[in-house]
């Protein structure tokens, strides 16, 4: 009896010493001990750690530039219903709803892009090269290619018009990063490693240039030549491909009087030879420029795009954005493209430096894409280049361009993930 009592006591006493400390929940078992005013302890619940999937200010950032781009567009647009020979076919609405059209497809298609992984790209990369390369002969092709202003660059869809040299900016990226992967021992032979990625761009600036399409040619050169030299080509042979491309570029404009003409022009485009030929889009987007002075006339304000700047909505979005919003809005504007271009090629080096070689060139290559892009564009608006006919990214008025800026952005972010995923010891 007396060992009963003192068991009986002795459990007792721990149910009142229990008493005084608060049951723990399941949830608290990982909970963490916390100072609280110097000298006492409180517990506290470890909060998990939530990967993101993506880059999040990336996404944002590029978010920014489509919408702003929504704004720019109807502000350089707003006046083309007026013009006295298109003014019939446009309402005031038309290029933004368009555009609008054109966002919402591209992001639809970058979200089931997202889903697609680098392997399964890798595999498809020839594919999608030869794909482009067929669009580029059809577009040739009369009653199938559409020619605007003597340019035969579209195939009509019915919704929209599709241009097939923004596709073959693509396919070329993947099939240089899928074959560099492949010849990766023999980058140090010459003739073995360039000769037939230099096929290849042959005959896709062949194609471009029989549209004609120089500057989607340039982009595209420079995209291959990019993935070469990332991808292992020792300096003196990245030396000797420039200097041929250069060469080549050269006896291109030598060839062509109109091209000719285009570089005279930039060179004095206040002249009374040019100032209302091929010099008149660049001459009026320095006024533009010139008007905009620091902080601009602002939003709407622009008289540039009251049919004194051509296509203000597409290749000169640029000059009306220095108009309305000056010399700051346009330091804006480059450092965002600046920072893009920056962080998609520090994830393409994040990949490479966790051995996924073709991820890591692919990101990098849409870096050179959009980065180089962006450079030529502003630089033409800006009178620092000759005039071309490429768009800025993910701003200017374009269906094809904004489709395939975004896909081409989505295969960033899909290598971002899949880099994400390995960094926490997941598996793809």
């Amino acid at each position: 009896m007396s060992m009963a009592r003192a068991q009986a006591s002795g459990m007792g006493w721990r149910s009142r010493l229990a008493g005084l400390w608060p049951r723990r929940a399941p949830s608290d078992v990982d909970a963490l001990p916390v100072r609280v005013h110097g000298t006492e302890f409180a517990r506290t619940t470890a909060a998990p750690v939530h990967v993101r999937g993506f880059d999040q200010p990336l996404v944002w950032v590029i978010f920014t530039l489509l919408m702003f781009s929504l704004v720019m567009v109807y502000s350089a647009s707003i006046a083309l219903p007026d013009h006295p020979r298109t003014g019939s076919q446009f309402t005031q609405w038309h290029f933004l709803l368009r555009h609008l059209f054109s966002i919402g497809v591209a992001l639809i298609a970058a979200l089931l892009v997202f889903q697609v992984p680098l392997d399964t790209w890798e595999r498809w990369a020839p594919w999608v090269f030869v794909g482009s390369i067929v669009l580029l002969i059809l577009v040739l092709i009369p009653f199938i290619g559409r020619s605007v202003n003597g340019a035969r660059r579209w195939i009509s869809l019915g919704v929209m018009n599709f241009q097939p040299s923004e596709l073959a900016k693509l396919g070329v990226l993947l099939y240089a990063a899928n074959y560099m992967v492949r010849k990766m021992e023999l980058k140090e032979q010459f003739f073995a490693a360039v000769l037939p990625m230099a096929a290849a761009v042959a005959i896709v600036g062949a194609l471009l240039l029989g549209e004609p399409d120089m500057g989607a040619f340039m982009v595209i050169a420079v995209i291959a030549m990019g993935i070469l030299f990332l991808g292992g080509v020792n300096a003196r042979m990245f030396s000797l491909i420039a200097a041929l491309l250069v060469g080549v570029f050269v006896m291109i404009i030598l060839t062509s009087e109109w091209r000719r003409e285009r570089i005279f022009a930039y060179l004095d485009p206040w002249s009374d030879q040019h100032k209302l030929g091929k010099g008149y889009q660049l001459s009026h987007s320095l006024i533009a420029i010139g008007r905009g002075e620091v902080f601009g006339v602002g939003l709407g304000g622009s008289v540039e795009k009251l049919h004194w700047l051509p296509e203000a909505h597409t290749d000169f979005l640029m000059a009306v954005i220095g108009e309305e919003f000056g010399f700051i809005g346009v330091v804006i504007m480059i450092s965002l493209y600046m920072w893009m271009t920056r962080r998609i090629m520090y994830i393409g080096r994040q990949a490479i430096a966790m051995d996924r070689v073709f991820a890591g060139l692919v990101a990098q290559g849409v870096g050179i894409w959009i980065g180089f892009q962006a450079f030529i564009n502003i630089g033409v608006n800006l009178g620092a280049l000759p005039t071309k006919g490429l768009t800025l990214p993910l701003m200017s008025y374009g269906g094809s361009a904004i489709l395939l800026n975004l896909i081409a952005v989505a295969i960033v972010l899909r290598v971002d993930y899949e880099n994400r995923v390995l960094m926490h010891g997941g598996r793809l």
